[in-house]
């Protein structure tokens, strides 16, 4: 029986999808974990793969078409079964002429957006690239490097620059093959969204009247080619590659899978077309024995950037798209979300002492702020109105526990985050920490990586500091600030003995928690870690 596929909501605030390419044919047959379509929602472009098996019968969205969430995207069923009482009046127009096509070589993996061709024609062979979207705040990008130079030639997969978002640096590939006619964006320059970042195609071509620059150049006026030029001889040292982690073949139904059970992705062999990870690997996957841990340091932080300091003479540094993003929304929360703080002591005792324990296993190195967020995320579970959102006229309360940890690098901060935290153990709340915290400062995080949020924690220890205040990081309601482990004097059992203290600190916002809710989470968290052994109950 003919299986109907609907658009899928892809995101929680994701109206509509955009079909950038379709992977598969009416007439083509379809097995479970191959790749349908590739969806443009609000915020990226998601590979969408079937969970059904048969022969695609129906198209319900053109290629570069949009449809509405739960509308009619494809029908799967029976070669030459009748599915004409399942199609819909209203479901768009089949996908079955190729001149109504757009061209499949005008999409990137991360940008489907409509391409905006200039005056004259695109000659034959030639594919224009715009600025993609790389997040949903995303209204311009900056190309932080070429990897490219006009004249070099261009295959599927090769790195062409990476740009610079307002959440972090992303390397950009191509997904065709050619010569790299025309450089829209000089390195170090800015350009809107969906205007055209390069051109690609045969050798030679004059692509001249195709696209002016739109870019924002922040230190020439030299055309492109001629900064190129200039450039070509600092790319002879090769760029650092990214995270493996970012390189696995995975579906983003999988992908989803794996972090909401913990699994490790680079430990499985995909079943699905070219070696892809789809739902049935995650589903079937059985963990052997656990291997070491990331060894790059949660705690380390990043440095700033270094400046000379010259007597007498002032200097300046341009803004980062992540340092303009971070002053406005610190400011934004600051000036709309009436903060107020509640502070409380930890003995921590217990802790050290179950840490040592957990640390004697093999395999297994934990840290402190490990366990606080485990806690943390323990103590969401029983106090919910922690875990909201200040929504204008209403709050909404989330149904995941999605803990945020900022985390230093050198142009600003950045918040990674922990996806269904409290389903985590230490293990794998350390893996993942050291993971992100080694790609945040690398610049390899995924903006994917940095959404989603539901509370967040900030930890200033590793400096000494001994207390202190955070501003919330919205649309949370509320951020944990943790200082040092002192040793000071504390009074027990009626005896002035050694004892080591933490303090936390916690903003809340007033709209969302009251000062009541936001105690009683703090006694929670206060007992889960000045007894450990609670977490188990």
């Amino acid at each position: 029986m003919a299986e109907v596929i609907t658009m899928p909501r892809l995101s929680d605030t994701m109206t509509e999808g955009k079909v950038a390419k379709w992977h598969k044919k009416v007439g083509d047959k379809v097995k479970e974990g191959d790749i349908l379509a590739e969806i443009e929602t609000d915020k990226a472009v998601q590979d969408f793969e079937s969970e059904v098996e048969g022969t695609l019968l129906y198209v319900g969205v053109e290629e570069g078409g949009a449809a509405a969430v739960d509308s009619v995207l494809a029908i799967i069923g029976n070669e030459g079964e009748d599915i004409s009482g399942l199609t819909g009046d209203e479901a768009p127009k089949s996908n079955d002429s190729e001149e109504k096509k757009v061209d499949e070589d005008h999409k990137t993996e991360n940008n489907a957006t409509s391409i905006e061709q200039a005056d004259a024609e695109v000659p034959a062979g030639v594919e224009v690239i715009t600025m993609p979207r790389l997040s949903d705040t995303m209204t311009e990008g900056k190309v932080a490097k070429w990897h490219k130079n006009v004249g070099d030639t261009v295959k599927e997969g090769d790195l062409l620059a990476e740009i610079e978002t307002d959440k972090a640096v992303q390397d950009f590939e191509s997904e065709f093959n050619g010569v790299l006619l025309k450089q829209g964006v000089e390195e170090g320059g800015a350009a809107p969204v969906d205007s055209v970042l390069a051109i690609i195609g045969p050798e030679g071509t004059d692509v001249s009247g195709v696209g002016a620059p739109k870019a924002a150049s922040s230190s020439s006026e030299k055309p492109a080619e001629q900064k190129t030029e200039v450039k070509s001889e600092e790319k002879a040292a090769p760029a650092a590659d990214s995270s493996s982690t970012d390189r696995v073949a995975i579906s983003p139904l999988a992908k989803k899978m794996a972090q909401d059970k913990g699994v490790d992705i680079n430990s499985i062999q995909g079943s699905g077309e070219n070696g892809r990870i789809v739902k049935k690997d995650i589903e079937n996957y059985q963990p052997s024995a656990s291997k070491p841990a990331a060894s790059a340091p949660a705690a380390s932080p990043a440095a700033q950037v270094a400046l000379n300091f010259v007597q007498g003479e002032d200097t300046e540094t341009p803004n980062s798209q992540v340092r303009n993003v971070i002053a406005k929304r610190l400011s934004e929360s600051k000036f709309t979300a009436p903060h107020y703080y509640l502070m409380v002591e930890i003995n921590m005792d217990k802790a050290i002492e179950a840490r040592k324990e957990i640390n004697s296993l093999p395999d297994t190195k934990i840290s402190f702020n490990d366990m606080i967020i485990k806690a943390t995320a323990v103590a969401l579970r029983k106090h919910p109105q922690v875990n909201s959102s200040w929504a204008g006229d209403k709050i909404i309360h989330r149904g995941n526990i999605n803990v945020g940890v900022a985390v230093a690098i050198p142009d600003g901060l950045v918040v990674p985050v922990l996806k269904n935290t409290d389903q985590m153990n230490y293990t794998q709340i350390s893996a993942a920490v050291k993971d992100m915290a080694a790609r945040a400062k690398n610049k390899g995080l995924k903006a994917n990586e940095m959404e989603g949020s539901t509370f967040s924690i900030s930890n200033l220890g590793m400096f000494g500091i001994e207390t202190f205040t955070s501003i919330i990081n919205q649309p949370n309601s509320a951020i944990l600030s943790v200082g040092a482990i002192i040793e000071k004097p504390v009074v027990k059992n009626g005896q002035i003995v050694v004892g080591n203290i933490m303090k936390l600190s916690l903003a809340c916002d007033h709209r969302v928690v009251d000062g009541a809710t936001g105690a009683q989470f703090l006694q929670t968290l206060k007992t889960y870690l000045e007894n450990p052994l609670t977490l188990l109950l």
